[in-house]
């Protein structure tokens, strides 16, 4: 290493003639005379071999500096890049204006701490980038650290205090005495101990999982808790209110809880019985089940039956022709001739025409080949029923007519099965036969599934009173 030349401090002396050789008085007489100047404070390099070029400044703010002092070296990343120009105290805070090199590039959230190089060393301030957040912005010249960002290091007297405290009245013993029971316990309990810690960590694990979970339940219940503290006034009145009924229930303890008891002594006996009679139960319902049956055929003739019974031997209706000891009765009768025409014929045998033999190459009514004709009735003499025209040899076809000469109510029509069904229209069983309150004789015979319509059908005797008021004359007449 190239040694650098000693420089040597000469002054050249204003007085010629002056002797080589002097006193130390003269010497320093001779020196303040000759004007040879002593070095200036601005020369003198800073300590730690802290630049002395331009630079910036700025200001950081700490609650302690300790024994920090002016010319203290700064520090980045434990390289001297300024110094301390000044420490000052606002209130509580301390402010310690630094000295930057120019070059030295922060950014605007770095922080500040009061440092030392060793453990009896001097102090100095420690300028870092944040590491808890990221770098933004740049420091410039006249920027404050503030106290969020800056702290200080621990002292050697506040360890030892510490450590001093810690062994004088510390638990260390009281460590001893905890280490020495844990591993008592845990002696021989080395698996269950395993098993828990493992337990622990999923039940910890599942609830890291949840944590979303629980953190919408936590505000959930934030939100619940605002509102019920909205409402903190209702609630009191609530409570008041509900303070006597719960003085009653108190005061009435004994008698519920007997109730509750008695109730489930009640419900053991109940369990008893119905297990014990359970095939008695089933047994009875089985038997009752024709009798619902009939009574579920019965429909609504039963509930009638039992309306006239009330009334009996009158009809029901017959209670408003009551008057005293006496009843009003009054006859409606229907006159018209077709309508007593057409019950005679529905109500008694006809007599019927005589037929004549078929046409050449015509077949009966149950064979093909033609539609069957009925033979031409006979004129039918005064007092004598109109022919009929039904074939009593065998079931009308589907298809079947009736002639011109059969007497039928008008819109009486006969319809193939599977037609569409006009309103009222009544449908052949199966068997064929048609039930009597036609307009053809009780036990006539149709194809199954033919469809009479309502013209066909006579009108239900009703049984009921119309009371008409009038003479034979107007009986005569049809009661119109």
């Amino acid at each position: 290493m190239k040694q650098q030349p000693k420089k040597t401090l000469r002054c050249a002396p204003r007085f010629p003639g002056a002797p080589a050789t002097l006193t130390p008085a003269a010497l320093a007489l001779v020196l303040l005379a000759g004007g040879c100047g002593l070095p200036s404070l601005a020369d003198v390099p800073l300590p730690g071999g802290a630049p002395s070029g331009p630079g910036y400044r700025v200001t950081a703010e700490f609650v302690d500096v300790l024994d920090l002092v002016e010319r203290a070296a700064v520090k980045v990343d434990d390289v001297t890049v300024g110094s301390v120009e000044d420490i000052s105290l606002d209130g509580w805070t301390a402010k310690v204006r630094l000295r930057l090199d120019r070059g030295v590039r922060l950014p605007a959230n770095a922080t500040a701490a009061v440092r030392q190089t060793s453990l009896l060393g001097e102090k100095f301030v420690a300028v870092s980038a944040p590491v808890t957040e990221a770098a933004r912005g740049t420091l410039t010249d006249g920027a404050t650290i503030p106290l969020v960002r800056t702290k200080r290091g621990a002292e050697v007297e506040e360890v030892l205090a510490a450590l001093g405290l810690l062994l004088n009245g510390g638990g260390l013993a009281q460590l001893k005495t905890i280490s020495q029971e844990l591993g008592g316990a845990l002696d021989g309990r080395e698996a269950e101990a395993k098993d828990a810690l493992r337990q622990l960590d999923a039940f910890v694990g599942g609830l890291d999982a949840q944590k979303a979970d629980l953190v919408r339940a936590i505000d959930a219940l934030d939100r619940l808790t605002g509102r019920l503290d909205k409402q903190k006034a209702v609630i009191g009145d609530a409570v008041d209110v509900l303070a006597p009924g719960i003085t009653v229930l108190a005061e009435q303890r004994e008698q519920l809880t007997a109730a509750l008891n008695a109730l489930g002594e009640l419900g053991k006996v109940g369990s008893r019985v119905i297990t014990a009679s359970k095939d008695d139960t089933v047994a009875s319902l089985r038997a009752l089940q024709p009798i619902l049956e009939r009574l579920a055929e019965a429909g609504d003739a039963l509930p009638k039956s039992l309306d006239f019974m009330l009334s009996y031997p009158f009809p029901p209706n017959v209670t408003g022709a009551i008057v005293g000891d006496f009843v009003n009765l009054s006859i409606t009768a229907d006159l018209d001739a077709a309508t007593i025409l057409s019950n005679l014929v529905a109500a008694a045998p006809r007599p019927v025409a005589p037929r004549g033999p078929a046409a050449p190459g015509s077949a009966g009514p149950s064979g093909g080949g033609g539609p069957s004709k009925a033979p031409p009735a006979k004129p039918a003499l005064p007092g004598q029923l109109p022919p009929l025209c039904l074939p009593l040899d065998g079931i009308l076809p589907p298809q079947w007519v009736p002639p011109k000469e059969c007497e039928l109510p008008e819109g009486c029509k006969l319809l193939k099965p599977g037609s569409p069904l006009p309103l009222g229209a009544l449908v052949v069983p199966k068997d064929g036969l048609l039930p009597q309150g036609t307009v053809f004789p009780a036990g006539t015979k149709l194809a199954a599934g033919t469809i009479l319509t309502v013209q066909c059908l006579l009108n239900p005797v009703t049984g009921a009173v119309e009371g008409i008021v009038g003479g034979v004359g107007d009986l005569l007449g049809g009661g119109g």
